[in-house]
């Protein structure tokens, strides 16, 4: 396994309750986990998490929910459909059901099909379909 170069590292208040959110229902595989250490590495078509259980190591100041308040993570996905409906079925909140989005960048457009949802401690994960390019309308 290659490690990106960026690896965000997420501190959960309960592992066993994100590793069921994440590999159970979104599908992310847990490439090894340190039990004791309440630590899994996880990973879904090439994007990289770590989740750790708060241990007083890592935190900057005191965590309260949600914790992920002004960042969110998007992940490259071809599975928007099977996503919503794994959460619709396990009867998860979707905070934004899929939409197109078109982003400018230059003279083109960069599309998406995306949907957010919030992890069990408030992450809020932006999940994206590749919906190509077009010229800017002017």
């Amino acid at each position: 396994m290659k490690f990106n170069k960026l690896i965000p590292e997420l501190s959960v208040s309960d592992i066993e309750k994100s590793l069921w959110f994440y590999a159970d229902v979104l599908g992310f595989k847990i490439e090894y986990r340190r039990k004791e250490a309440g630590f899994a590495f996880i990973s879904y078509k090439g994007s990289q998490l770590m989740i750790e259980q708060v241990n007083g190591k890592w935190e900057t100041g005191p965590l309260e929910k949600p914790f992920g308040r002004g960042i969110n993570f998007q992940i490259e996905t071809d599975e928007i459909d099977l996503l919503v409906n794994g959460l619709k079925s396990h009867e998860l909140e979707i905070k934004m059901m899929p939409k197109e989005n078109w982003y400018r960048k230059g003279n083109e457009l960069v599309g998406n099909r995306e949907f957010l949802v919030m992890d069990p401690d408030g992450y809020l994960l932006r999940f994206a379909e590749d919906l190509g390019y077009k010229p800017v309308q002017k």
